[in-house]
């Protein structure tokens, strides 16, 4: 074909049965798109030896050859397939010819190899839905694991191979009735054959004339007819109180009693992992007993617990180790705060069966004639000596029960099976007995247990700490224990916080690179705080351009994120030098532009990070700039008015991101991404009727609820995809999480779940025994509270106020309010309840009264500020924000009146014009997030605000299109 009739041919309209598509010239993706541009259903792709694909289309499509997706093929007479430009005459049926370096080339097509274009379509941002009949019943629950962390019991007396006590140690150190006891050797190695049992009236007269007459004629020497009197009593009172104890609650594995405050040991059972602990109840009647005896008969007593003493130190200073460890003591540290205000006459109770560590360190018992600090300094010295005894002797386990369990110093124990390569036992050691947190990350860390150790530093906030005690003893394991905790943060969604851990060690921060991208894809303070990280490791142009844009942009400093990076970049210079001037005279002329950083930092922090933006910036723009002279806030009230008209969409939640946008569910219509200004910005067809936001703001939960019955999806804002979790029952889910650990409500009390684990798994539970929520849980990130109402003993309840601390769930404070009135109060997370009460006023309601409890008295006790209007529901809270709906001033519209923390004044208005206000309506909604207040209606409206209410963030309908 001459030159000519090609050019015609490759400008004139042929009926073609496919295309070539040349990849290496215009890449896979180019290719890629125009083949699914182009896509037929039957069609075919297949790949040529060079490189080049074959484009078969199922029916042929009349197209100019110059504007074809690739070189057009036609069907030649003889049935065979050409690409324009090649002689069609060398092919025949079932084959192609096609021109390769002027020369035709001929190719079987069956035989070339077949590409699927399945694999090219990205399904992450798709959410699967199996379609149910109108009208069915809620979905299944899937069934929850529970998972709840244990604290290990060490059981360090079973490992020396010690064995169990003697029966005269029995004898003389249980507080049980001399007819159930065995006489014994004490501090021997075998136990004496047993006497034969003496019962009846018999072993009653003797225990009369052997103790109780000879007793009585000491007393009635002294003189005085009431210590007489005491004494029977006692003698008579003691063993039955003891006999009514052991019936009611049994023989209770425990440690023995202490010598620090010797009687009664701390015997009370471990309480289920995952909840609180009760407090122990104390013998009053005992106490009183012990004390009248000890008036009359304290020498007898005392001789009793001076000779266990000597035989005692006898056997540890003999070095019969069997016998003594057999029968010691555990003693405490002796501080105030561990000995218990009774008394007790004998000595520490001892354990039934095998003796060991407790999993918390035992309590103290009652104060004995073993109390004094003169004996403790005796036995402490005493077993001091055996441990370091027994390690000389290569006896590390029983050395480790000396100190642990009687020694009473569970760190020296642990350090001591450090020493020896005993990791495992030292980390179970330290974690069961509440020991530094970062020691116990470090040692399981080390013991190979690097899920256990993740786990134990999250609960316990203990990451930084424990990677800067490893550092000094092991960095590799350091560095691997960093990264680690950056996988924790990246798998929560926390891009950002990942990157911030790994920057901390110079050689990790290239693979910080894809989180601090992620983390600019959020944008608003998120994107500006992850920008000068990118500008530190040398980014290219895009980056620079688009840090300029923030410090050159207009709105609201926090919101925007100018405040947040001006502030990073006074601390974190760019790698360019020439770069980081120009970023650095930008910053500083909005610093001085926002009166200072947004009140993001205090007066003496703003004053030194601008002083170090002047510094770098450009010499004559910083002689020029005037100081940055922040204004002070409005004392008014302010007042926000939101759509006139409803939206055409429901919002059931909504919430402002720290991007600016404005995340709504809309229920059964699914989810949609806004602009402030009503525009959407992306949606998924996934119902949900609430959004659950991580505190970092990287990842929301999409829930929708059937009854009881809540699905779940998960949805990552960096990237904009969802996938479904799971689907379980729960009465209450909090709105907020910290980007795994969701905390949910049930029929069992408090459960906390874990949003990364493939089904729904409990890693933390609160409440049980009765103790029920009553009411909504208010968190933030530092803490967690809610209305609890506990059975008394009497059949009674009593409502309290209960409080904890995030993430470890330790139980702050329990404050019985006021007054408490269901469906009209509502909790606050740092730990105060709301109330709205009506005050009559003129014999009619129309006004609404605030009433606060609080743990710290208020400057105004009692009722705070009242409220003009009836308010038909009670208050809502999200974290500590508050507000409460009236009707509007025209009888018309909702009136929201919005305030921050106990016990102040609402600092802000917002009204939603034609919205229904009669009590059976739904309440509107409220949402602290992102450092923005965004409240919404049903009827389609939402308006943001800044905390304090003085700058209007957002003002939008959702609208179908």
């Amino acid at each position: 074909m001459s030159s000519a009739t090609q050019g015609t041919a490759f400008r004139a309209t042929v009926t073609a049965t496919g295309f070539v598509l040349d990849v290496p010239v215009i890449g896979p993706a180019e290719a890629a798109e125009r083949a699914i541009a182009s896509w037929q259903d039957g069609a075919e792709l297949r790949q040529l030896p060079d490189g080049r694909w074959l484009f078969v289309l199922a029916a042929p499509v009349e197209i100019r050859a110059d504007r074809a997706p690739g070189l057009p093929v036609v069907r030649t007479d003889r049935g065979a397939q050409a690409a324009v430009g090649a002689d069609a005459t060398a092919a025949v049926a079932g084959h192609l010819a096609v021109a390769a370096g002027g020369v035709t080339v001929i190719h079987q097509i069956a035989e070339l190899a077949e590409l699927d274009p399945a694999g090219w379509l990205d399904l992450s941002g798709l959410t699967l839905h199996r379609p149910r009949p109108v009208g069915a019943t809620e979905p299944e629950a899937e069934p929850v694991v529970e998972s709840l962390p244990r604290q290990p019991r060490p059981d360090l007396r079973a490992a020396a191979g010690i064995a169990p006590r003697t029966e005269r140690a029995r004898r003389l150190t249980e507080d049980t009735p001399a007819g159930a006891r065995r006489r014994g050797a004490p501090f021997a190695g075998r136990p004496r054959p047993r006497p034969s049992s003496v019962t009846g009236p018999f072993a009653l007269a003797i225990v009369v004339l052997l103790v109780v007459l000879p007793l009585l004629v000491v007393v009635a020497s002294q003189g005085g007819t009431f210590h007489v009197g005491v004494l029977l009593l006692a003698f008579a009172a003691g063993p039955i109180a003891a006999r009514l104890r052991k019936r009611n609650s049994g023989a209770v594995p425990g440690p023995e009693g202490s010598a620090a405050g010797a009687g009664a040991g701390a015997g009370a059972s471990e309480p289920e992992p995952g909840r609180s602990r009760g407090r122990a109840r104390r013998p009053l009647f005992n106490a009183l007993l012990a004390r009248l005896a000890m008036r009359t008969a304290g020498p007898l007593i005392q001789g009793r617990h001076a000779r266990y003493l000597r035989e005692l130190t006898a056997a540890f200073e003999q070095r019969r180790w069997e016998d003594a460890l057999r029968d010691a003591i555990r003693l405490t540290g002796g501080r105030p705060a561990e000995q218990k205000p009774w008394l007790a006459l004998g000595l520490p109770s001892r354990y039934e069966g095998a003796l060991r560590p407790t999993p918390r360190a035992g309590g103290s018992g009652a104060a004995s004639p073993l109390s004094g600090p003169t004996v403790h300094q005796h036995l402490a010295a005493l077993y001091q000596r055996a441990a370091e005894g027994l390690e000389r002797e290569g006896r590390i386990d029983e050395a480790a029960f000396v100190l642990a369990d009687l020694r009473d110093a569970p760190a020296e124990a642990v350090a001591l099976l450090v020493r020896h390569g005993r990791t495992v036992q030292a980390a179970e050691l330290a974690e069961g007995r509440d020991l530094g947190a970062d020691l116990v990350v470090r040692l399981w860390w080390q013991a190979g247990e690097r899920e256990r150790a993740v786990r134990t530093a999250y609960r316990r906030a203990a990451f930084a700490s424990a990677v800067e005690r490893l550092a000094s003893d092991d960095p590799a394991s350091a560095r691997e224990l960093r990264a680690a905790w950056a996988a924790h943060r990246r798998e929560s969604g926390d891009r950002l916080g990942a990157a911030e851990v790994l920057w901390a060690d110079e050689s990790l921060r290239p693979s910080a690179v894809a989180d601090l991208r992620d983390a600019v894809a959020l944008g608003g303070p998120t994107r500006s705080r992850a920008l000068p990280y990118l500008l530190a490791l040398g980014a290219g142009e895009a980056t620079r351009a688009l840090a300029l844009a923030v410090l050159d942009s207009d709105g609201d400093p926090a919101t925007t994120g100018r405040s947040a990076l001006a502030a990073a970049l006074a601390e974190l210079p760019a790698a360019d030098p020439a770069l980081d001037r120009e970023l650095a005279t930008a910053a500083a002329r909005a610093v001085v532009r926002d009166g200072g950083f947004g009140g993001v930092l205090g007066d003496r922090d703003a004053g030194a990070r601008h002083q170090r933006l002047l510094k770098r910036a450009d010499p004559l723009v910083a002689a020029d700039l005037a100081r940055p002279s922040r204004t002070a806030p409005a004392a008014h009230l302010t007042a926000h008015t939101a759509a006139d008209r409803p939206g055409t969409l429901p919002v059931m939640d909504a919430a402002f991101l720290g991007s600016g946008a404005v995340l709504v569910a809309c229920g059964q219509a699914g989810v949609r991404l806004l602009t402030a200004d009503g525009r959407t910005k992306a949606r998924w067809d996934v119902p949900a009727d609430q959004l659950v936001l991580a505190d970092h703001g990287g990842v929301a939960l999409l829930v929708a609820g059937y009854g009881r019955v809540r699905e779940v999806s998960r949805l990552d804002l960096a990237t904009r995809s969802v996938r479904r979790w799971t689907t379980l029952r729960a009465e209450q889910i909090v709105p907020s999480f910290d980007g795994r650990h969701l905390i949910t409500a049930d029929d069992d009390g408090i459960a906390v779940l874990d949003t990364l684990a493939p089904r729904p798994t409990v890693v933390w539970r609160e409440l049980g025994g009765g103790e029920r929520l009553v009411g909504r849980l208010a968190r933030t990130p530092a803490g967690c509270t809610g209305v609890v109402v506990s059975p008394l003993p009497d059949g009674t309840q009593v409502v309290e106020l209960w409080r904890w601390d995030l993430p470890g769930w330790e139980l702050r404070s329990r404050l019985r309010p006021d007054a408490f009135r269901p469906g009209r109060s509502a909790a606050l997370a740092a730990g105060s309840l709301l109330a709205a009460d009506l005050q009559p006023a003129d014999g009619s309601p129309d006004r609404t009264v605030l009433h606060w409890t609080t743990e710290s008295p208020l400057a105004r006790p009692g009722a705070g500020p009242g409220i003009d209007g009836v308010a038909p529901h009670g208050p809502i809270v999200d974290g500590d924000h508050w507000t409460l709906a009236v009707p509007g001033p025209d009888g018309t519209g909702v009136l929201l009146h919005t305030g921050l923390g106990a016990g102040s004044a609402p600092t802000a208005t917002v009204f939603f014009p034609q919205a229904g206000t009669q009590a059976d309506t739904p309440a509107p909604g409220l949402r602290r997030h992102a450092d923005a207040v965004t409240h919404w209606h049903r009827s389609g409206r939402v308006l943001a605000t800044t905390p304090d209410g003085a700058t209007l963030l957002a003002n939008l309908r959702v609208t179908v299109g």
